[in-house]
């Protein structure tokens, strides 16, 4: 019913904004990976809230406890359980949202589709749901990088029109993780910052773009027609909240050139690999990873949820007005760049034990 992603690196989240607690059962996960709680934890904690001014206030540690699938420091193969217990919700902030809806929020989709939901928080539509991604993508990114030297590295490109310029060859997480806006171009840093900041004193919100790439993919990764690798990409990264766009490589801006301009030529490096001059292809072509590094962009639409008073109805079919209470991100690129990086880890784990098992098994004697 939409809460399990992946074919053989399968996660389910499951949990909601104000109930208990929220997490991720991870099946498909290889025996004898060392992890730990610390090592999923750095990753929560660069998603958690709380984290400054630009962020929602809501004060949540984010402590993971792995209830399965973990045996003395090693994965055992079996289903892999994480739990995150919530501890700081005010759910009677939601009071009033109970029976009006929020512009542009999940809120009337719900009652649509179901005749009832979880008003307290946004429920199942809160991006606290996204703690069980980010949990597994933080296993998915340690498979990777263990069996083929996979890096992925996301970042804020841009905050409404304040675009940054950076080096996805070159880009690091410490130059990412170096301010609280996550966008490794410090002076376009500081314009952002002062950008959301504004908004949030304004009780309005911002929205942009999430640049990720992933350096260092194996080729052959994705299948033909249905199951293409920048689908797959697509599926993932889109079904993380607020996402409005998807583009990869060139994206939009390739429909601009002509085939000669576009087109990636091909020449062999020093180690006689084949190779593309460019990488307008954003590192996959024909559905399929070519081994160049794979550059994506995610747009995020402004948090729907405002304190601005806004025009609205109730879930009786009345006009009305709202002005959102609750704490709540004024923009959400700052913390949706571990969210990236999880969903881009997941797919290209999940492709990389697929690709293994079709294409290997013969072969690797």
């Amino acid at each position: 019913m939409g809460n399990t992603f992946g074919h053989l690196f399968r996660i389910t989240t499951y949990g909601e904004s104000h109930g208990g607690g929220v997490g991720v059962v991870i099946d498909g996960c290889p025996p004898l990976l060392e992890i730990s709680e610390a090592e999923i934890q750095v990753d929560l904690d660069r998603r958690r809230p709380g984290q400054s001014k630009i962020t929602t206030p809501r004060k949540e540690s984010d402590t993971c406890e792995i209830i399965s699938g973990v045996f003395e420091g090693k994965t055992t193969g079996t289903p892999i359980s994480i739990l995150v217990r919530n501890k700081d919700a005010r759910s009677q902030d939601y009071n009033e949202m109970a029976v009006k809806y929020r512009p542009s929020h999940a809120d009337a989709t719900y009652d649509a589709k179901y005749g009832i939901r979880n008003y307290q928080g946004g429920g199942r539509s809160s991006a606290r749901e996204t703690i069980g991604r980010v949990a597994a993508g933080a296993i998915a990114k340690k498979i990777l990088q263990q069996v083929a030297g996979v890096e992925i590295v996301a970042y804020v490109k841009r905050i409404k029109d304040i675009e940054a310029e950076v080096d996805s060859n070159t880009v690091t997480l410490e130059q990412v993780e170096s301010n609280i806006v996550r966008c490794p171009n410090t002076e376009c840093a500081e314009m952002m910052i002062e950008r959301i900041d504004l908004a949030r004193k304004e009780q309005d919100s911002l929205g942009g773009v999430v640049e990720c790439v992933a350096r260092h993919v194996p080729k052959g990764l994705g299948d033909p027609v249905f199951d293409k690798l920048e689908a797959d990409l697509a599926k993932g990264v889109m079904s993380l909240p607020a996402t409005k766009g998807f583009e990869i490589g060139s994206g939009f801006a390739g429909t601009n050139m002509t085939g000669s301009e576009h087109n990636d030529e091909f020449y062999i490096d020093e180690n006689g690999a084949t190779r593309t001059v460019s990488n307008r292809s954003g590192g996959v072509q024909g559905g399929i990873s070519n081994g160049e590094n794979i550059v994506i962009r995610v747009a995020f639409k402004p948090t729907a949820t405002i304190g601005k008073e806004q025009k609205t109805v109730t879930k009786g079919g009345e006009e009305t007005l709202l002005a959102a209470k609750g704490r709540h991100d004024p923009c959400v690129l700052p913390r949706a760049v571990p969210m990236v990086e999880a969903m881009v880890a997941l797919v290209l784990c999940d492709r990389l034990l697929s690709n293994q098992a079709q294409c290997k098994t013969l072969t690797s004697n």
